[in-house]
C-alpha cells in the first residue's frame, strides 16, 4: 500500500496542511511536539514525500544535475560518480547524471521540468549558461568555483617535471584522438610546455592517436627515432604506445619513455608496468560535496577546504 501525507496526518493527529508545512521549509511555525508527532508518524508508517510535490512547494527540488562533457573518461570518474551519489542521498539530495550539450536550449529544458537545486559541471560554463541558471535561481557550481586550482594544468606541469627530473631532454605530449571533443588536454599540453619552457628544455612535439595499433606506430613513426620521453593523456594511450614500441623492438623506458594518467588497473598490468599518475577519488568526492553545501547553505561547510592532490606512481616506463 502506497502511504500518503493523510496517513501521515492522521496517525500524528495534524491536518494534512501541517504535514506539508513540516516538510517544505517552515516546520518552525509549529512546536516541538508537534513536529516530532509527525517525524514519528513519518518513521512508522514509512512515507517518503513526492519529490514532484516538493519541488512545486519549494520552486526547487532536491536534484543536483551533473553535466558530464561527451568526452572519453575512464573508471575513475564512475567510483567518484558513485560515492557522489551515495553522500548527496545521505544529505537528502538526488543526483542525477547528464552528458553535456553544445546548447543552452537543452539546458533549460532539463531545468524546467527537473527544477534542481544546483548543476554541477566539469567543464566550465559559458556565460550564456550562466546568465540561465542564474535566471532560473539555480546553484552553478563548475572547476573555476569549486576549486582555486587547475587540476588539468597541474597534472600537465607533473608529468614533464618528473621527466624532466630525469634527466629527459627530448620529450613529447601525446593527446587521446577520438570523435567526441577533448575538455581536458589541452590545458595539460599547455602546462607540459610551460614546465618545459621554465627548465630550459625544447617545447614538446605533439602527438595525437587512438588507442590502436595503427595510430600508435604512426605517432612513433612521427618521433622518427628513439629517444623521447613522452608525457601521455592517460594510460590507455601510454599503453598504446608502449605497444607500438614494443613492435619497433624499442626498450621502454630506454628508447621511449611514458608517463601516463589514473593508474588504471591496465597500467600496472604491462611490462614494464606504467609510469603514471593517480588522485584519491574520495577525496574528489569529498572536495565536490564541500562545494555544494557551500552554494546551498554556507553555515554546512567549514573554512577548510578539501583539495585533490596528484602524485606520480613510479613503474618501469620512465
Amino acid at each position: 500500500m502506497v502511504v500518503k501525507s493523510q496517513d501521515v496526518a492522521e496517525r500524528a493527529g495534524v491536518s494534512r496542511s501541517t504535514v506539508s508545512q513540516i516538510l517544505n521549509g517552515r516546520a518552525d511555525h509549529f512546536t516541538a511536539e508537534t513536529r516530532a508527532r509527525v517525524h514519528r508518524a513519518i518513521a512508522e508508517l514509512g512515507y517518503e514525500p513526492s519529490a514532484a510535490g516538493r519541488a512545486l512547494a519549494k520552486g526547487s527540488s532536491d536534484i543536483v544535475i551533473a553535466l558530464i562533457p561527451d568526452t572519453t573518461f575512464g573508471g575513475n570518474l564512475q567510483d567518484i560518480y558513485s560515492a557522489l551519489t551515495d553522500e548527496l542521498s545521505r544529505r537528502g539530495l538526488t543526483l542525477v547524471l547528464r552528458l553535456a550539450t553544445h546548447t543552452v536550449t537543452s539546458l533549460e529544458s532539463v531545468i524546467i521540468r527537473l527544477k534542481p537545486r544546483v548543476v554541477l559541471s566539469l567543464t566550465p560554463f559559458s556565460d550564456e549558461d550562466r546568465r540561465l541558471l542564474e535566471s532560473r535561481g539555480v546553484e552553478a557550481i563548475d572547476p573555476g568555483s569549486s576549486s582555486s586550482r587547475d587540476a588539468n594544468a597541474e597534472i600537465g606541469t607533473l608529468q614533464a617535471g618528473h621527466l624532466i627530473d630525469r634527466g629527459y631532454r627530448c620529450l613529447a605530449y601525446a593527446h587521446l584522438h577520438d570523435a567526441r571533443s577533448d575538455p581536458f588536454g589541452g590545458a595539460r599540453e599547455r602546462a607540459f610546455l610551460a614546465e618545459c619552457r621554465a627548465h630550459g628544455v625544447d617545447g614538446p612535439r605533439i602527438l595525437a592517436l587512438g588507442v590502436n595499433v595503427e595510430d600508435a606506430v604512426a605517432a612513433l613513426d612521427q618521433l622518427g627515432e628513439p629517444g623521447f620521453a613522452v608525457g601521455c593523456y592517460n594510460d590507455d594511450v601510454a599503453t598504446a604506445l608502449l605497444h607500438a614500441a614494443s613492435l619497433r623492438n624499442w626498450r621502454a623506458p630506454h628508447d621511449l619513455a611514458l608517463i601516463g594518467m589514473d593508474h588504471t588497473p591496465l597500467s600496472r598490468l604491462t611490462t614494464p608496468p606504467l609510469t603514471t599518475m593517480e588522485y584519491d577519488t574520495s577525496t574528489v568526492t569529498e572536495e565536490t560535496i564541500q562545494a555544494i553545501l557551500r552554494h546551498l547553505d554556507a553555515g554546512k561547510a567549514g573554512e577548510d577546504r578539501t583539495e585533490v592532490r596528484f602524485r606520480v606512481i613510479e613503474g618501469g616506463t620512465t
